[in-house]
């Protein structure tokens, strides 16, 4: 769970080292529940936006830090719940019992471990983003670039999703920019900039005040940077772990699981949130 802090793909292959087919597939099917690197910017960002507000310097960074903590815990959270929920319905079995053996040992070979690490690990896992990063690149490209009727087939997508971001508290640019943001949940904010700025390309603003009067002029209010977090913590994870999922738990079954357990939970989340706002 932890490492899924890091990188969820990282966190899936980590769940080798439990023993029980039934609790490891458990951990697989809930680290993306955990925020990864990806998505601490975009959390970051909002938190400070909108949530944080005009106080700086030392209260405003504590702030900061304990709204950021308390949207982690929920992350916690919810992996503990749905891990027990999948316990005691589609994964059900005898809990395992724990037991940590020392391992002998040997003198270190940092050939060894530097090779594997890099072959088995490092390489493998940006193989499988760069397989579909590539490829996804090009389709944001082209969508944000080929016109009919006057407007990108961006503008229209995001039009046509517009309802049902609005029922979770968004809108269908937001909704948009997580979308094509499957490959890496870091271009999620800057494909919200391109859509709302109309451009034909990924850009970023030079400033976190230039970024807020972009959002608020494109109607966000503190309603829709709530739901935004949320569902920036709670939806599908990226392509990368996704991948890692289907070849860790063994089929495709068990990678829509991933996809559909965290986007359900965001979603019934964050259209919550919005009806009581």
């Amino acid at each position: 769970m932890c490492m899924g802090l890091g990188c969820n793909a990282a966190g899936v292959t980590g769940c080798r080292i439990i023993d029980s087919p039934r609790e490891r597939l458990i951990a697989i099917l809930t680290n993306s529940f955990m925020p990864c690197n990806g998505r601490f910017p975009t959390m970051i960002s909002i938190i400070s936006m909108f949530f944080v507000g005009q106080a700086g310097g030392l209260a405003g960074s504590l702030l900061g830090a304990l709204l950021l903590t308390a949207v982690v815990g929920l992350g916690i959270g919810c992996t503990f719940f749905v891990s027990w929920a999948l316990s005691k319905t589609l994964l059900r079995g005898t809990p395992s019992s724990f037991t940590l053996e020392m391992p002998p040992f040997r003198k270190p070979q940092v050939g060894q471990v530097l090779l594997r690490s890099l072959l088995d690990r490092t390489l493998f896992v940006l193989g499988r983003a760069a397989a579909v990063a590539a490829p996804a690149g090009l389709c944001i490209w082209l969508l944000a670039n080929i016109t009919l009727g006057g407007e990108t087939l961006l503008a229209q997508i995001a039009g046509a999703l517009d309802p049902l971001g609005r029922f979770l508290g968004m809108d269908g640019v937001i909704l948009l920019g997580f979308i094509l943001g499957l490959p890496a949940n870091e271009i999620v904010i800057p494909i919200i900039i391109m859509a709302y700025l109309q451009t034909g390309s990924l850009q970023e603003l030079e400033s976190l005040a230039a970024l807020r009067q972009l959002l608020v002029a494109n109607g966000w209010t503190s309603t829709t940077a709530l739901c935004t977090l949320l569902f920036s913590l709670l939806h599908w994870p990226c392509s990368t772990t996704l991948l890692t999922i289907r070849k860790e738990a063994g089929g495709w079954k068990w990678a829509g699981l991933a996809f559909l357990l965290p986007t359900a939970l965001g979603m019934a989340l964050c259209s919550l949130v919005a009806a009581i706002a």
